[in-house]
């Protein structure tokens, strides 16, 4: 099978710079978005052969959710089930015969860090939220975790410890992620490559690029795979999609 998650930064945006192409060329058999920004009948964005499923924030042009899937699901499952969560448009879940399958765009804690407290609280709720499903089958966790985990994933990692992304609390809230059984894939299998999965551009007399890595991030329970960053589409969003492909069987942990 083939997973890819993007961070499209505006779903109506992409589509006007090649969404479609792009999303054929890549054949997945999961294709998961976050921060769509649109709200249902904004957009008609179909394709043959595959099925796809929505998660609308409440506040318009704003979060929001998808996956396009070639696979028929038992059932689908909309957000935490905790409302204080569940109107941002934030999780998607997808049940299959063998495993689950999640995206989820994990609020960014904003300037000032306004949103941290929001963000903790969402993470202790979601690890539970998947671990409740991980002792039913084995899952496949993707999309935006909004968190770049060690100093390698990120090209300024002194000037950035109280910046959104890279505070201890976030950091810590992905190592408990991690203690619980899942494996950051892109690490495990490139533990020292330098590789950003998103560029932060700051206009002020040239263009300034500074990366970030693992603000999209898939934490999987897998093994047999092939997974990579594409930043060659980082000129239609500015994150570059991930790419899983290859997954044969799902496990605890990947060996």
């Amino acid at each position: 099978m083939k997973f890819i998650s993007w961070n499209v930064n505006g779903l109506r945006a992409v589509c006007d710079k090649g969404f479609r192409e792009i999303f054929s060329s890549l054949d997945a058999d999961f294709f998961c978005l976050q921060e769509t920004k649109m709200q249902a009948g904004q957009l008609d964005l179909q394709f043959d052969g595959y099925q796809s499923y929505w998660n609308y924030a409440d506040k318009k042009g704003y979060s929001g959710t998808a996956i396009f899937t070639r696979h028929q699901p038992l059932n689908v499952s909309y957000g935490l089930g905790i409302d204080e969560h569940d109107h941002e448009g934030r999780v998607i879940t997808l049940e299959f015969e063998d495993f689950y399958f999640i995206t989820v765009y994990v609020p960014n804690s904003q300037d000032e860090l306004k949103r941290l407290d929001f963000r903790m609280e969402f993470e202790t709720d979601l690890v539970k939220y998947l671990n409740r499903l991980n002792e039913k089958k084995p899952i496949v966790y993707t999309g935006d975790l909004n968190v770049a985990h060690n100093r390698i994933d990120l090209k300024n990692p002194d000037t950035n410890t109280h910046n959104a992304g890279f505070t201890k609390e976030e950091r810590d809230a992905f190592t408990n992620l991690l203690s619980n059984g899942y494996v950051d894939v892109w690490r495990a299998l490139h533990p020292e490559e330098v590789k950003y999965s998103m560029v932060v551009i700051i206009i002020l007399n040239v263009k300034q690029h500074s990366g970030i890595n693992l603000l999209v991030n898939f934490a999987l329970n897998v093994r047999n795979h092939w997974f990579g960053i594409l930043p060659k589409l980082l000129a239609t969003s500015s994150n570059a999609p991930l790419r899983a492909v290859n997954i044969k069987k799902f496990l605890k942990i990947v060996v």
